[in-house]
């Protein structure tokens, strides 16, 4: 490292930390910053050498690096709060007789009318809504259901409940 290079960072290192030390009210995260600007200036210092300010570009880099800190805490909070805010999931049931009855029928079921019924019974979505998904008529959707019901009935599923329940 040439002098020049070393006395400008002897020289702006305690300045960036103070100043970093006001602007981010963190001291300890104000060294780590001001090191990392140092560190910018040495690895760019064929161009931080040739500026009208190399100061200025310095405290730049500084100000740029604790934004940058700033901003991802900001995220990290929102991420922990959001993730904090969910509900508990459901702790894994294994599977029961009729759910996994109920899943092998529908699985035997043609495309069009396992789609409905599980748009019907999982999703929960009335007829228009199932139609609007399937981009195809309401009545279409009420005979596809109409026929996946009675298949569901034919392999020994005697309640419709049986087909909500294997949620």
């Amino acid at each position: 490292m040439d002098q020049e290079l070393a006395d400008f960072c002897h020289a702006q290192h305690r300045r960036l930390a103070g100043m970093l030390s006001l602007y981010c009210r963190d001291r300890d995260l104000a060294e780590e910053l001001a090191q990392e600007a140092i560190i910018r200036v040495i690895t760019n210092w064929d161009t931080v050498s040739r500026c009208d300010s190399p100061p200025a570009w310095a405290y730049r880099v500084a100000i740029n690096l604790a934004n940058s800190y700033l901003r991802r805490r900001l995220a990290e909070r929102r991420a922990a709060r959001r993730l904090h805010s969910r509900p508990a999931p459901v702790p894994h049931q294994p599977d029961t007789p009729t759910a996994v009855a109920v899943r092998a029928a529908v699985a035997g079921l043609p495309q069009r009318e396992r789609a409905v019924v599980v748009l019907r019974f999982f999703a929960d979505l009335p007829g228009r809504e199932g139609s609007d998904v399937l981009g195809c008529p309401e009545g279409t959707v009420k005979t596809l259901t109409a026929r996946a019901l009675a298949a569901l009935r034919a392999t020994g599923l005697s309640e419709l409940r049986e087909v909500t329940d294997a949620r």
